[in-house]
């Protein structure tokens, strides 16, 4: 996976900001994420360096998962910083669940900077054996 700046409307400068700054200030990364399938559902691992737990939104509408999510990059204030790639982390990351996914069940844990989402398959979606009769 690889990290893209999305921007979400183009913003022109004000007189007081440089065009950097006001280019970027909607701007959101878009985290790695790995998905895991198994027989009961799926789990997804976000990467989401520096985001503590207050600052994490996650949503699900209809069959939309929204995970959006906003770092705390402080720099202490006995330093300077001299380059600056990233001064506000913003994270965003959409994705459209299959119908066989429960979201009413949907559990998240972060630990670490990686975000855990275990979205169970609903009932109907569950494997089942089924009994053969003999005659």
């Amino acid at each position: 996976m690889r990290n893209d700046v999305q921007t979400s409307q183009s913003v022109s400068p004000s007189k007081n900001q440089r065009p950097e700054a006001s280019r970027y200030s909607d701007a959101t990364l878009t985290p790695p994420v790995d998905v895991v399938e198994d027989a009961n559902g799926i789990t997804l691992y976000a990467d989401l360096p520096g985001v503590p737990r207050d600052k994490l939104d996650l949503r699900v509408e209809s069959d939309t998962l929204t995970i959006e999510a906003e770092a705390d990059l402080n720099v202490p204030n006995d330093l300077a910083s001299s380059h600056t790639e990233v001064g506000l982390a913003r994270f965003r990351r959409v994705f459209t669940l299959s119908k066989e996914l429960d979201t009413e069940r949907v559990s998240a844990e972060l630990t670490q900077g990686v975000l855990t989402l275990r979205i169970p398959k609903a009932q109907h979606a569950q494997p089942r054996r089924i009994e053969v009769q003999t005659a």
